[in-house]
């Protein structure tokens, strides 16, 4: 019994260690920056990537007319909604019909890789009788509530927020991070 409350006292003694060593690489100075840290290779990146869209099928018949985008980006319940043969039939104003073969294998990989947002306590912003979208879920807002609609929509070069891999130079494989950001016609990004 004594090493068994040894042994506790250990693991909660390393789990505050490392609490503690995420707050002092976290903490920021007074003009809001990681002063000193980013230099010393502490900062830790602000997004980890996203598992990226691995499976052939998926790839080719979804990556044929917009990027594959990865499972993790909508609930299984949005992605069930898009896989419906009417929703395909009207997908987005663009007819993706699929072989009942394709659109069950599609289906079965997207809803297996899928985010579920239920457990970040989000639903979906979502207009009755319309399809759920990507930019509407909490987490793109909230990314993207500081970029003018003027250098997306209103911009020839990438035309909608749909175009992430137009902006984002990795969101093919995932990784959505801030640093790699260059919106065509204005540059990097700078938060």
């Amino acid at each position: 019994m004594n090493e068994c409350k040894k042994l506790v006292a250990l693991l909660i003694a390393g789990v505050l260690s490392v609490g503690a060593m995420d707050l002092a690489v976290a903490e920021e100075d007074e003009e809001g920056e990681n002063e000193g840290l980013e230099q010393e290779g502490l900062m830790m990146e602000s997004r980890m990537p996203i598992r990226p869209a691995t499976n052939a099928t998926y790839n080719n018949e979804c990556g044929s007319c917009h990027m594959a985008y990865q499972p993790g980006l909508l609930p299984p319940s949005a992605w069930a909604q898009i896989m419906t043969p009417a929703a395909l039939s009207n997908h987005y104003g663009d007819d993706a019909s699929l072989t009942e073969d394709l659109r069950q294998e599609i289906s079965a990989v997207l809803g297996l890789n899928s985010l579920n947002l239920a457990l970040q306590g989000a639903p979906l912003d979502q207009a009755a009788g319309t399809l759920p979208r990507i930019s509407t879920t909490p987490g793109f807002k909230r990314e993207h509530d500081e970029i003018p609609a003027r250098l997306v929509k209103g911009n020839p070069e990438v035309g909608s927020f749909s175009q992430c891999n137009t902006c984002h130079r990795g969101a093919q494989e995932g990784d959505y991070n801030e640093r790699r950001i260059n919106i065509p016609g204005y540059g990097p990004w700078k938060d």
